[in-house]
């Protein structure tokens, strides 16, 4: 198969989708991989790199994107639409339920899409986890530096010092964003509060932290006590393709003090906090509502491009190598994971979350390629 590599054009988007390594492997298999110049310089790979492990490398866009396969980080923008063709497997991170332009594009189309963020393992979701253990971390990392005051937070030191207290953090949402970020705010010293849906969650939160955090039911009355007396609050919520829940209302954020830190990890996929009601660049992070702080970054490990590359490419080849090995219909009978991740495939939805959030009629993937839809 031939396997096209473009380059990221989101702003500061650093990642590319694949690194040499990733390539020998598809190489060695028999597949052509066509990179398009320069895509791997933000992660630290040379051209030269991708050509001793076996790539062809492209002058523009359009050479990639003709193959038979494109494999991306984010989801394509606006101007990458007119690349897209009939048959085309297009394998990324699409966040679809946010994104209703896109997907209107993919069905047109007839692209088969696979997300990244919807093959799932056992209730597990092994293509997002790695970037969602990066944009964990990075969340308490990036709201601790814009509480500082010359960045337009209140001040604060999370860790405190002898005879300061600890800086607070709510954190919404306990699965792995979640959880990271608790590690980092734990580390750093900060009083930390996580809430979560689930009570067996709790249960296991407590047991990882032990006394380090307070743990609390996702609740209406315990989020805006949490959020009121909060010095950073970071969005932690995922339902796997689906839009996220709004979950820290207008008056919450109003309550909390001037210079306070919101971070809505979930912004991809809509986000959780009311008042981030737009998505912030890494050129342009952050605005201020109600004389609070809000970052909305929605491709955060594109800031950490290197850690961020080399963790998803681990995890994503080998579903490249099964698509490219066996083709779109074969892999999806042969995993089940893989099937969960086809949201768009013959001009139809093929993921229930997203279909439903976007007015479609949902349509299995094995029912759009493996059989006729009358």
């Amino acid at each position: 198969m031939q396997i096209g590599i473009p380059k990221e054009i989101k702003n500061n988007e650093n990642r590319v989708a694949i690194t040499p390594a990733g390539v020998l492997n598809l190489v060695k298999a028999g597949h052509s991989v066509y990179i398009e110049s320069g895509a791997g310089i933000g992660s630290g790979f040379t051209d030269e790199s991708y050509l001793e492990a076996g790539a062809k490398i492209e002058a523009t866009a359009a050479d990639v994107w003709n193959k038979a396969m494109v494999m991306k980080v984010k989801e394509p923008l606006p101007s990458e639409y007119v690349y897209f063709h009939k048959g085309l497997i297009l394998f990324t991170y699409l966040h679809l339920a946010a994104e209703p332009e896109l997907a209107q594009a993919l069905v047109e189309k007839e692209v088969t899409a696979i997300a990244y963020e919807t093959v799932e393992v056992n209730r597990t979701l092994p293509l997002l986890t790695p970037m969602s253990e990066v944009a964990g971390r990075m969340a308490t990392q990036i709201g601790a530096q814009f509480l500082e005051k010359p960045k337009g937070g209140k001040g604060i030191l999370l860790s405190g010092v002898p005879g300061v207290k600890r800086g607070k953090v709510t954190i919404i949402g306990g699965g792995v964003v979640g959880t990271n970020a608790a590690k980092m705010a734990v580390g750093l010293g900060a009083d930390v509060t996580l809430i979560d849906l689930s009570a067996e969650r709790l249960r296991q939160l407590d047991d990882i932290f032990g006394n380090d955090i307070q743990t609390l039911m996702s609740n209406r009355l315990n989020i805006e006590d949490a959020v009121k007396d909060s010095d950073l609050v970071i969005g932690a919520v995922l339902i796997p393709g689906a839009k996220a829940p709004k979950l820290v209302t207008e008056d919450m954020v109003k309550s909390m003090q001037p210079g306070s830190v919101l971070v809505d990890v979930a912004i991809d996929q809509g986000g959780i906090i009311e008042t981030c009601d737009h998505i912030s660049t890494h050129d342009d992070p952050t605005y201020e509502k109600h004389g609070v702080v809000h970052y909305a970054v929605a491709n955060m490990p594109g800031a950490v491009p290197r850690t961020s590359t080399i963790a998803l490419t681990n995890v994503t080849v080998p579903y490249a190598l099964q698509i490219a090995n066996k083709g779109v219909a074969k892999a999806i009978q042969d995993n089940m994971a893989l099937a969960k991740g086809v949201n768009v495939a013959n001009g139809f939805i093929t993921y229930e979350a997203v279909a439903r959030d976007l007015g479609y009629k949902y349509v299995t993937a094995h029912d759009a390629i493996l059989t006729t839809v009358v």
